[in-house]
Order: structure tokens, then sequence, then C-alpha cells
């Protein structure tokens, strides 16, 4: 690949981060190297990456592995040539190469003994680091392959700013959309922090609230831990299935008894992540209806009940009694309650007729398919 085709394929990844990869294995190309990296690494926030589609398994891997938080290679980096292409050799000894963690636990153990790169500093305080890798048969990058990349260093600045830039207005654009369509709605980075919101979401205080350090604030202590439960298991876990969080009437207000919600936390999955973006989950709230029979599809989907749970809450919100219910099921009196204590838990409530006025107003919350 030409040059100029390179730069152009640079900027468009800055646009279009899924390019991001095939940039990646073009610069490797023009350097004659195994593979390239961009790394980005913010304050107070988990690292991102993206890479040569071939060692993705490999930058994974560093990832889990907190090696990061242990190298010292882009803080020397940075002291000695800031926003400067240079090899390993060329900044560190033999000795400190040999005794650095990532070398020792990572690249020696994969064969990439050799590595090039260059470290920026964005004025936000985030961290770039663009990564090359050589084959450790292959011996040490060429001098001449590091005068390419700084040559072509200014164009790999920009297109790395460009993307952090547009992913911070990539949070408040969705935001946005969810307004468009009538639901509150709120984007959180990685330590749980709300990075933009609609006006319609900051219109459900008392109930939703954001307040010190930009944290989400919910009245119901039971909503609160289940909202706190939640978001903990979004934010380990980026397989984590989308929750749903109920919240209770709020009243106190002008217009009186404010409507119980359903607060749906959303993760953001890898695919949906560019590398640079600090979108961890979205939030969607969704209003419940009046007065219609609920769903037991939906019982079971939102709140995560078990079959024999949901058909428990449904015959409650029917208005039938504990009694009744058992005999329905063929099952003992207690056995209903501990059904019902598990329901509790689940769905944030703590007394069967707070349920009940829960459940007997969500049907009205699912969307109609019109």
């Amino acid at each position: 690949m030409e040059t100029s085709e390179l730069v152009d394929l640079v900027y468009e990844a800055a646009i279009v981060p899924d390019l991001w990869p095939r940039a990646c294995d073009a610069i490797s190309g023009m350097i004659d190297g195994y593979s390239t990296a961009l790394i980005t690494f913010a304050p107070g926030e988990s690292m991102r990456w993206t890479s040569s589609p071939h060692v993705t398994e490999s930058m994974e891997i560093y990832e889990r592995s907190g090696l990061a938080g242990r190298a010292r290679r882009p803080q020397i980096a940075l002291t000695i040539a800031p926003g400067a292409f240079m090899r390993d050799i060329d900044f560190l000894s033999p000795e400190e190469i040999a005794s650095c963690p990532i070398y020792n636990e990572l690249l020696k153990p994969l064969g990439l003994a050799w590595e090039m790169g260059a470290v920026f500093r964005e004025p936000s305080g985030s961290m770039f680091v663009f990564s090359q890798l050589r084959r450790s048969e292959d011996g040490p990058f060429d001098p001449r392959a590091v005068d390419r990349m700084n040559a072509l260093k200014p164009d790999l600045a920009r297109a790395a700013f460009m993307t952090a830039r547009l992913s911070q207005r990539h949070a408040q654009t969705v935001a946005n959309a969810l307004a468009l369509v009538g639901l509150p709605g709120a984007v959180l980075g990685d330590r749980g922090n709300v990075l933009a919101c609609n006006e319609m979401f900051d219109a459900l205080s008392p109930q939703i609230e954001i307040k010190a350090f930009d944290r989400v604030h919910i009245a119901s202590r039971q909503a609160s831990q289940l909202f706190s439960e939640a978001l903990k298991r979004t934010l380990g876990n980026r397989g984590a299935p989308v929750q749903s969080i109920p919240i209770p009437s709020a009243d106190g207000t002008e217009e009186g008894v404010i409507p119980p919600l359903i607060l749906h936390v959303v993760p953001v999955r890898r695919r949906a992540r560019d590398v640079l973006a600090r979108c961890a989950a979205i939030l969607v709230v969704t209003p419940v209806g009046e007065g219609s029979p609920p769903d037991l599809g939906l019982l079971s989907g939102l709140f995560d009940l078990t079959p024999v749970e949901t058909r428990v809450a449904a015959a409650l919100s029917a208005g039938k009694s504990i009694d009744a219910v058992a005999i329905d099921l063929r099952v003992g009196r207690e056995t209903v309650r501990s059904h019902l204590r598990a329901i509790f838990r689940k769905t944030g409530t703590n007394r069967q007729p707070q349920l009940v006025s829960l459940l007997s107003r969500i049907g009205q919350a699912a969307p109609s398919g019109d």
C-alpha cells in the first residue's frame, strides 16, 4: 500500500473505528513488522485497544493480565522522546528489556521479542500508545522503519485524537437519540459515572437523580441496591445480560404521585465500543402503564423470575390470595411465601400491595408492536 493510501485509511479509521484493524495491518506491512496495536489509557478508566486481527487474542490476554499497570516503557518513552517512534533497544538496556514483565510474561513466550512504538499524551490526560511488534527470529526493526513511522507520526496522532473527540460526542448522541423516541436515557462510563444524559432523564427526580461525582442515585433503597448489583455485573463482565430494575412510585411533588418506572441497564458490547470510547452501559427508562394484566413472558424477562415465581407473581397481581395460589400450584403456603420473598428481592418491593401495584401496571410499559 502506498503511503498516501495508508494515510487516507488512517483518517477513515478515525471516523469509522471498525477500520482500525485494517489500518494496523497496513502499518505493519509498511515496516516489515508482525503486528501493530493502538492502545489508550485514560485516568481512572480501563485500557482501550485495537490491533492487527491476528494478535487480538494476545491483546485480550494483555488486557486481562494487569501487565499494563506494571509497564514502565510508556513513561520512559514519554520522558525521553514524547510523541516519537523509537525501538525498545534505543532507550532500554539489554538488562532492562530482559527484566521487563511484558517481555518475560507475554512477548517472549509469543516469540515477539522486538518492539517499536510511540507515546502521545492528550491535554485531557489520556495517553495513546502505538506499538509495533516483530518476530524474535526476524531481529530488531530496521532504523529505516523508525524513520517511516516518524514521517507518519503527525497523521497517526491526529487520527487518534480525532477518534477520542468523536467518541466523547457519541455518548451525548446516544442519549439524544433515545429522547427522540420518547425514552429517558443516560450513558455510563467504565466507572459507572454518567457521561451524558437527555433532558427526559434529568426530569426523573426524585426517583432517579444524578448526584456527586456524576453518579446515578435512586431514591428507593431496594431499587438502589438492585441497581448497584446490576452495575457491578455490567462493569465487571462484558457479557452481562440486559438487566431491568423496578423503581417504585414517588410522591411529594406538585403534580402528585409519580408513577413507577422500569430502569434497564444495557451493556455496551465490545463490537459497539470503538477503541477510545468510554461508554460501558446505557440506561433506558420506561414508564409503567396503568391497569393491564402482566404478561408472563414479560415478567420473567424483566425481573429474571423462575417459571414458578412468574406464575406466583401473575396470580397475586390478578387478586388471588396466598392460600389460593398454594392450592392452584399444589404446594404448601410456606412454599408460596418463599417464592414471594424471592420475588420481593428481584423486583425491589417489600410488601404484597406494592408488588401487586407494580405488576398491574407493567402491561402498558411493553411495546405495542404497532
